[in-house]
């Protein structure tokens, strides 16, 4: 069973900057890619942004956080980290990381359903 725990949420005024990160149990961390979702009050889960095993490539929300938020990961601490930016009112959420639950997968698809594991989240409130 692995075990996901996400931190770094809080209160901050628009245009600040938080980190998340997201601390993963287990041996086999990098044999799988990792993703941050985000859930407002009223509206579904989304994908905000996604990262391969290596941390070679990434991927993001295009329209919503590209430019904004950079997603990263430090496979020797089984850990996947979210710096957003000039955050806006409308970045505020629940942040969820997440495991893709295919090892070795690949590409620019990221949908929910892919996902195995779930931590349980971390708020984010952008004030305005």
């Amino acid at each position: 069973q692995v075990q996901l725990v996400e931190s770094g949420g809080g209160l901050v005024q628009a245009g600040g900057s938080l980190r998340l990160s997201c601390a993963a149990s287990g041996r086999t961390f990098s044999n799988y890619r990792m993703g941050w979702f985000r859930q407002a009050p009223g509206k579904e889960r989304e994908f905000v942004a996604g990262i391969s095993r290596s941390g070679g490539r990434t991927y993001y929300a295009e329209d919503s956080v590209k430019g904004r938020f950079t997603i990263s990961r430090d496979n020797t601490k089984n850990t996947v980290y979210l710096q957003m930016d000039s955050l806006k009112a409308e970045d505020t959420a629940v942040y969820y990381c997440a495991r893709d639950a295919r090892p070795f997968a690949y590409g620019s698809d990221w949908n929910r359903d892919d996902m195995d594991f779930w931590g349980k989240g971390t708020l984010v409130t952008v004030s305005s």
